[in-house]
């Protein structure tokens, strides 16, 4: 853990090179994890139910896929528009339906080979429309940029299945300060941002931190990927930690 207070109103936010570094590393630490899988991992439930594990890395691949194509991108985003809103459930489940067939190999053959396509085309996107507004329906209901969907979205969604994958498997998550830690700090200014109350916020582990934001308000600690385990929904807490964050 960083033992240096960090205020968060100071943290940058991801953008352009960075987005793209953290992206291109976070897809090959989810394809060598799932390299590592066993035949009895790929059938293990996850908590994304009713995903298996093989499941959820076909949601992952077709993630990948439709950033590395724009043609697939606009035939996965048509099966969530509603008017000028998506809605994520209906993308997420044809993604799966349509690669619910494949086998392990397959699966992590594609991925690997989608990856360099995926990270090139979301920086294009970023620098040249990273500005428009994207309306997310079910069940967020906020206006995005586009930016925040391609720099900041779609690699916390990885991360946060590679320690879905990780848990359902009974494996350590590993974790570094450098990447791992970014990406966290990144979820803790958000979260900020979104409830705008003061804080002091100690996350322990590898990746986590020390983090502050104005004076008076309360003193959380807690482990950091449960943190962010908590702030997708995919734990509880309460206080300023019922605050969600997208993922």
């Amino acid at each position: 853990m960083n033992e240096r207070v960090v205020e968060v109103n100071a943290l940058p936010p991801l953008r352009f090179a960075e987005a793209g570094g953290l992206a291109r590393a976070e897809y090959l630490r989810f394809a060598e994890l799932a390299d590592t899988l066993t035949e009895a991992d790929w059938e293990r439930p996850t908590e994304c139910a009713p995903w298996t594990v093989r499941l959820l890395v076909a949601h992952v691949l077709g993630s990948v896929e439709a950033n590395a194509s724009p043609r697939e991108m606009l035939r996965q985003m048509r099966h969530g528009l509603r008017g000028l809103t998506v809605d994520v459930d209906p993308v997420s489940a044809v993604q799966v339906e349509h690669r619910q067939h494949l086998g392990p190999a397959e699966l992590t053959t594609r991925l690997r080979t989608a990856i360099p396509s995926a990270v090139r085309w979301r920086s294009r996107w970023s620098r040249l429309a990273g500005g428009l507004p994207l309306r997310i329906g079910a069940p967020l209901h906020e206006t995005w940029r586009l930016r925040y969907l391609v720099d900041v979205i779609y690699t916390r969604d990885v991360w946060m299945h590679r320690v879905d994958v990780c848990r359902a498997t009974g494996r350590e998550v590993a974790l570094r300060a450098d990447h791992d830690g970014r990406i966290i700090a990144d979820v803790v200014a958000e979260w900020a941002r979104r409830h705008g109350a003061p804080f002091t916020l100690t996350l322990d582990g590898p990746a986590g931190g020390r983090f502050l934001r104005g004076d008076g308000g309360p003193a959380l600690e807690l482990d950091a990927v449960e943190f962010c385990r908590i702030l997708s929904g995919r734990s509880t807490g309460d206080g300023l930690l019922a605050t969600p964050v997208p993922f």
